[in-house]
């Protein structure tokens, strides 16, 4: 991980379908940091996300990140976890996130870095397994398999408790920890409590 970034978005505005989500939003976030985005439905917590994950226009505003790859854009050094969970279903569980390993400029296949990351999310022994057979909460698991696979500072999480049960909730909080331990920083838009010490709020909108 490097070794100290700081994420800044200085009164940004966001536009979708010509109205305006949100304008004048500022945050800071740096190495070891975490950030709960937080407000009503609607209010543009995932549109932040997908803003810094390069994914939609920045309206106005200025956002930078410091002390980053200066060769790579902010949404390169980012891993974007929406609510789709984007797989092959023919393929096997390993196939997916392998794919998704040479997409992102992980390692090569092989290489033991997805057995690895499997493990991590307790499917190491569904690796072969075709994932349309996943359930809902598996098919979450190995979404989460490529924050573990392909190494990147920046999380940017959309509810990414959603279709996890006690366990797999526990699991996410672990990596989550350890991510911030080594120098990561987290964004995550929920509507629920997040147990991680010392994370900061970040409130989109007026209260509903």
């Amino acid at each position: 991980m490097a070794d100290s970034l700081t994420l800044r978005g200085d009164d940004l505005v966001c536009r979708r379908g010509g109205r305006e989500v949100f304008a004048g939003l500022s945050f800071a976030l740096s190495s070891g940091q975490a950030l709960a985005v937080t407000g009503r439905n609607g209010a543009g917590k995932s549109s932040l996300l997908r803003m810094i994950a390069g994914l939609l226009r920045i309206e106005g505003g200025a956002l930078e990140l410091l002390g980053g790859d200066r060769e790579r854009g902010i949404g390169e050094q980012a891993h974007y976890l929406g609510h789709q969970d984007a797989h092959k279903p023919s393929l096997s569980v390993i196939e997916n996130l392998e794919f998704w390993s040479a997409w992102l400029g992980g390692a090569e296949p092989g290489g033991g870095e997805s057995r690895s990351a499997l493990k991590a999310v307790g499917l190491d022994s569904l690796a072969a397994l075709p994932a349309a057979y996943l359930s809902a909460g598996q098919k979450r698991r190995l979404s989460l398999a490529r924050l573990v696979a392909i190494p990147r500072p920046i999380w940017l999480l959309d509810e990414p408790s959603s279709a996890l049960d006690a366990s797999a909730q526990a699991m996410l909080l672990a990596l989550m920890r350890e991510h911030l331990r080594t120098g990561g920083m987290i964004l995550a838009a929920t509507h629920s409590d997040i147990a991680i010490d010392k994370i900061r709020e970040l409130r989109i909108g007026a209260p509903a």
